[in-house]
């Protein structure tokens, strides 16, 4: 029995895993560009004396949703999101090219343009900048264009988006929610990618479908928790038994 209440607590401790996931996924469900996290059960031999046949469940993250979100007019020129599959190049923090799907770009105060986040977004030869008194303008391929707001100077070429589409598979999340590719290193521009100017692509979380999950999960871990219960009632009442004997 207390095998069995063994694998019980594994499988609950695989269950609140998967709660943690549901919740974290659905707390970003009104963040923009945000990827879905998946999350699966395998099965893991026990190690140990006895049946070698004796298995539990781990859940385990499997990498995530890369369906694209619903695109939201904003009107903003510094709102961009990418159309299907792509990536917007960033710097993260250790200097390393990072992957973000989040477009809602601004410029700091030096006119560089990075993320809400402060991050620099990159562009095919390095940081964008953008000098004073010029309007912004993006072209799907992520060319950039500054306008005088005043005068009759000509429009300047300020950069180009540097603009990626690995496969899903050589892409992993870090723990500061920007995607890298695995093993370090940074990804090839793609000209097929085109962006959108004046939206923002929202959460591909599910709201309704991660509820019925989180629902589903809490069901299995009150199962789990009563199978661990009834069997140390059982093993108690066994020992009751051998001591009357």
């Amino acid at each position: 029995m207390d095998k069995l209440i063994y694998l019980a607590a594994q499988a609950a401790k695989s269950t609140m895993a998967r709660q943690d996931n549901i919740a974290n996924n659905l707390a970003n469900v009104s963040t923009p560009g945000f990827r879905a996290q998946l999350m699966a059960f395998r099965s893991a031999p026990v190690e140990g004396q006895g049946q070698g046949a004796r298995n539990y469940d781990v859940e385990s993250t499997v990498g995530f949703d890369d369906t694209p979100g619903q695109l939201q007019s904003t009107g903003r020129p510094l709102d961009l999101a990418v159309q299907g599959k792509g990536w917007f190049a960033v710097t993260a923090p250790d200097g390393s090219e990072a992957y973000t799907r989040a477009g809602s770009f601004q410029l700091d105060d030096a006119g560089q343009l990075v993320t809400n986040g402060g991050l620099p977004v990159q562009g095919t030869g390095g940081p964008i900048s953008v000098p004073p008194g010029y309007s912004i303008s993006v072209a799907d391929d992520g060319t950039m264009t500054g306008t005088p707001t005043s005068g009759k100077a000509t429009p300047i070429q300020l950069g180009k988006l540097k603009l990626v589409n690995p496969p899903k598979d050589n892409m992993e999340r870090g723990d500061d929610g920007l995607f890298r590719v695995k093993g370090g290193g940074a990804a090839d521009v793609d000209p097929n990618v085109k962006i959108a100017s004046g939206y923002i692509e929202t959460s591909n979380v599910n709201p309704v479908e991660m509820l019925v999950e989180m629902i589903s999960a809490a069901r299995s871990f009150e199962t789990q928790m009563k199978t661990i219960s009834s069997q140390q009632q059982n093993g108690q009442a066994a020992n009751n038994l051998f001591g009357l004997n």
